[in-house]
């Protein structure tokens, strides 16, 4: 079955908001006496925001109303960081892959943890250019439950088995493998079981993806 669609992870594979992920939660971390290292923020890459509470507590036990609150500091210091985003945050190489992708004819989506995930396409001016946004506001189940990519590509009416995921972090490539889609993997880190790894979109070309895929 020909490839119909390309679903995208958001942090790390269109941008990278990291840094700003990490000095929220450390910002948070040091306010409620909790260490917390860059170390500690990669565990964190792929996965909800309750998740991301989760393993920065580490077993140190807090109260749902507590979490909650934790989670909106978190939340207001990312977004005062979200203000400085512009198009030059764009990675290297996404606008002509999102350009050859769309003269391909292919649908395009985002299937992002994030629940700030379409402000921050908004302030790449990149919104308009997907067919569809999956975010943390989509499904009940987040990575590397395969629900987000699952309802992105319902909303685009394409089955997984002619869609390609391209994700930076293992919770999404699991997601991506259990939910049947095709896989690439943008980074080193641990994404060996997706079906292609290339170090970022400006690596990789639209009909190298399709040759490479549909070959298999």
């Amino acid at each position: 079955m020909p490839i119909r669609a390309f679903i995208f992870d958001l942090d790390g594979v269109i941008t990278d908001t990291t840094e700003f992920h990490y000095l929220a939660w450390k910002r948070l971390a040091d306010e409620e006496g909790i260490t917390f290292t860059r170390e500690d923020n990669e565990q964190l890459r792929g996965v909800s925001r309750r998740e991301s509470l989760n393993r920065m507590l580490k077993g140190r036990p807090v109260d749902e109303t507590t979490a909650q609150t934790w989670m909106t500091r978190k939340n207001d210091y990312y977004r005062e960081y979200l203000q400085h985003i512009t198009p030059s945050n764009l990675l290297p190489g996404v606008s002509r892959f999102l350009a050859d992708a769309r003269a391909a004819g292919l649908k395009l989506a985002i299937g992002s943890a994030s629940k700030n995930a379409r402000e921050v396409l908004d302030k790449l001016a990149i919104l308009d250019h997907f067919d569809a946004v999956g975010d943390g506001y989509s499904v009940m189940n987040t990575k590397p439950a395969p629900d987000l990519f699952l309802w992105t590509a319902g909303r685009l009416g394409i089955p997984p088995i002619e869609a390609v995921v391209f994700e930076d972090a293992e919770a999404g490539i699991d997601a991506a493998l259990a939910g049947g889609f095709w896989t690439v993997g943008i980074g080193q880190t641990n994404l060996m079981r997706a079906h292609m790894v290339v170090p970022d979109l400006a690596a990789l070309t639209v009909s190298e993806v399709l040759e490479r895929l549909n070959e298999r």
